[in-house]
């Protein structure tokens, strides 16, 4: 962190100099590292071109950008990030993706809150790619050959469609044989679509493809109730100006719709908002009304005074 910060203070010197310059000297007046006076007396940053490593870009991009749409399709559907799912499947179209999909997995569970990423063959038979030439484009350059192009693209598999979106792609590689001009498509030239699956969403960018199940279980439905009413009890805490430290008790009245999310999920909870006890009542006369998932909840969060 320190070598980000010290590092940082020296590339933006040249536009922010003044806070470039408090920043530097706070954090030199620590570390000592530095016996310039100002960091506009030290040398602008080197590239390490040895410290760039290539596969670690790829695989967090390919984290970042399978996050956003799996995040895209629980906005298209509805469902909160604190809802949990079980699934994600990710079709690899080769083994250098599916290698990258596994070192990455964890920090897709994370970020979308999902309990499992499969990862699938590029020739599945689960999730179908079909394509079909882009005439606006593809007539441009082909003419006569359009018809005979757009039938060899209908012939697309998975792997092939994958390839083509990933980059140019040879539609007629025996042009030699044949005294041809070689006859190059790219991801423009195509327009794909994927068969609906029954319980899933599914989304792309350019060759990667997520189907996410939306089936939300019994058991997925508690665990969604109990984070969202975690979420209610830390913004009562923050409104009531608790210390982040500060222990509670909560009360709240008893409601068949989610109190046996709450019991199941009762030592998470505590833990999560630094409750001695969370309790349930069949009067309560003092609280504060929350929605949880459609249920509304009467409940009392005090200091413990302990």
């Amino acid at each position: 962190m320190y070598e980000c910060l010290e590092t940082l203070t020296r590339l933006m010197a040249p536009i922010a100099p003044f806070f470039a310059d408090w920043l530097f000297l706070n954090l030199n007046n620590v570390s000592n590292r530095f016996s310039n006076e100002s960091v506009h007396h030290t040398d602008f940053p080197f590239i390490n071109e040895g410290a760039i490593d290539a596969d670690l870009e790829k695989r967090m991009q390919l984290a970042q950008d399978t996050c956003s749409l799996i995040l895209s399709l629980r906005k298209k559907v509805n469902i909160k990030v604190r809802q949990p799912l079980q699934k994600v499947l990710i079709p690899a179209m080769d083994t250098e993706m599916a290698e990258r999909i596994k070192k990455v997995s964890a920090i897709i569970k994370a970020e979308t809150n999902i309990k499992e990423v499969e990862i699938l063959g590029a020739e599945n038979n689960f999730i179908q790619k079909k394509a079909k030439a882009n005439f606006k484009t593809l007539g441009k350059k082909l003419g006569p050959k359009m018809k005979w192009a757009a039938d060899e693209i209908s012939k697309f598999n998975n792997i092939t469609i994958d390839k083509v979106l990933e980059g140019d792609y040879l539609l007629n590689p025996d042009y030699l044989l044949t005294n041809e001009e070689p006859i190059l498509i790219n991801s423009e030239d195509l327009e794909v679509s994927t068969d609906e699956i029954k319980g899933y969403e599914l989304a792309s960018k350019g060759s990667l493809t997520v189907a996410l199940d939306i089936t939300i279980t019994e058991e997925l439905k508690k665990e969604g109730d109990a984070r969202e009413f975690i979420n209610k009890i830390q913004n009562i805490r923050k409104d009531s100006g608790f210390e982040l430290t500060d222990r509670i008790n909560v009360a709240v009245l008893e409601n068949p719709g989610v109190q046996l999310s709450l019991i199941q999920y009762k030592d998470y909870i505590c833990a999560e908002i630094l409750a001695d006890s969370l309790a349930f009542y069949p009067v309560l006369n003092e609280g504060v009304e929350i929605e949880v998932n459609d249920a509304i909840l009467k409940v009392n969060v005090l200091k413990n005074s302990k």
